[in-house]
């Protein structure tokens, strides 16, 4: 086998089997394939696409490329969620503590943010000493021990998918639907869960702008886990606001706190409780969605989703006191209110840019070597739908200086649209797709 007749086979349309595509990764992964012809091949799937085994295939070889991880020692099942990622998405914070509440335990791996503000990870190291770094053995006493684990991506897990992704970024060739789906999974799969909720996000705060292809993404996707046999869905959310009202580190973790004490937004604790649902039928702990529901609804209202929660950030070395109090988390020593330039109903809220001003306010990071200012982000007032009266906060600003809070209110300002007549709030989920 050549890598050449590989390349030249899928930029003319045909399939690639199983054995090819195997040789093909372990070729790449062992340095035996050069980047130039591996983006060669990735410009050819951009161009011809990839069918549904193809991808699959194309997803397993990457996962076995390193470690796979096999917790059935320490429970029958583990659960596990991806989100592709928007603005104001603290979802993991809720939904893993919910789902191990009701018995599901939850082995998460999860990245750093790259724009807007953080990944879950960043978010939850804004509490302090919490640790993400956790060695193997740390990681599986914590699934033993507690059920709830939130960990940094180990560098063994897809160790073929990280050395693609980084050639895909430079080779114009990230835009692929197959290609996204395959690197999304192969970590879902070396990280071992048997069950596998999918948050797909579409909108202007979204990394998939439009629905048509949210929903090409998550069908790939859980085609993908089909194939490899595991029980996978996807949920598809809107992002044509961010969701919540905080966004920014810390403070989304105090809004998570405060849906997980009883009082957060209702788009928050309404997604959490369709994409809980999702995992308890998929684990078959109930039968249909109601039911499924109310279990859920269940553990938050008890408290036993806060206490997961509270064993999980005591387990990962996280003082309790500053979960407790989540006024003592850390907090920008600047805030600025933006006011209504006249009333209206809020009809539009560009996702991106509010996403885009958090990061410029140092709540994301451009470059992989970036540090993150935990303190800074945006706390939203009024949200699609809403009437504001002129002079009304719209939100307000939590920077680490008077000066980047002007800095960024022109074009938060410019990211809102009013409108003299009612306006819908947009649907918070369009569609559930299962295998």
């Amino acid at each position: 086998m050549r890598a050449v007749e590989l390349i030249a086979k899928k930029r003319d349309g045909a399939a690639l089997s199983g054995n090819e595509i195997r040789w093909l990764i372990a070729g790449y992964a062992a340095g035996d394939i050069p980047d130039y012809q591996m983006s060669a091949w990735a410009m050819a799937v951009v161009l011809r696409g990839m069918d549904d085994r193809e991808t699959a295939d194309l997803t397993i070889a990457m996962a076995h490329s390193g470690d796979m991880l096999d917790l059935h020692d320490l429970a029958p099942l583990t659960v596990d969620k991806h989100s592709t990622g928007g603005v104001g998405d603290k979802t993991t914070l809720l939904l893993a503590p919910l789902a191990a509440a009701v018995g599901l335990p939850v082995a998460k791996m999860s990245g750093r943010g790259l724009g807007f503000s953080g990944g879950t990870v960043d978010k939850l190291e804004s509490i302090p000493g919490f640790r993400t770094d956790l060695s193997a053995e740390e990681f599986r006493r914590a699934v033993r021990e507690v059920g709830l684990v939130v960990a940094a991506q180990s560098g063994d897990l897809a160790p073929a998918d990280k050395k693609l992704y980084a050639l895909r970024d430079v080779t114009a060739t990230v835009e692929s639907i197959p290609l996204i789906a395959a690197s999304v999974m192969s970590k879902k799969l070396a990280a071992g869960a048997d069950c596998i909720v999918l948050d797909v996000k579409y909108g202007s705060g979204a990394f998939m702008h439009t629905i048509d292809d949210a929903r090409r993404l998550a069908r790939a996707m859980v085609a993908i886990g089909s194939h490899a046999g595991r029980r996978v869905s996807a949920v598809l959310s809107s992002m044509q606001q961010p969701l919540g009202f905080a966004v920014g580190n810390a403070l989304e973790v105090r809004e998570a706190i405060g849906a997980l004490r009883g009082h957060g937004p209702d788009d928050l604790v309404e997604l959490c409780l369709t994409l809980g649902a999702q995992l308890v039928q998929l684990a078959g702990l109930r039968d249909g969605d109601a039911a499924a529901r109310d279990l859920l609804r269940e553990a938050l209202d008890s408290g036993a989703a806060w206490e997961k929660f509270s064993r999980m950030v005591a387990g990962q070395g996280g003082e309790l006191g500053y979960i407790e109090h989540p006024s003592r988390l850390p907090t920008a020593p600047a805030t600025l209110d933006l006011p209504a330039p006249r009333a209206g109903y809020v009809s539009v809220i560009d996702g991106e840019a509010i996403g885009m001003a958090c990061n410029a306010l140092g709540g994301g990071r451009e470059r992989k070597g970036d540090s993150i200012d935990p303190r800074v982000g945006l706390v939203l007032a009024a949200k699609v739908g809403g009437w504001v009266e002129p002079g009304a906060t719209l939100l307000t600003i939590h920077a680490a200086s008077d000066e980047d809070a002007q800095r960024v209110a022109p074009r938060l300002l410019a990211a809102y649209t009013l409108s003299d007549s009612p306006v819908a709030a947009p649907a918070l989920v369009e569609e559930i797709i299962t295998a």
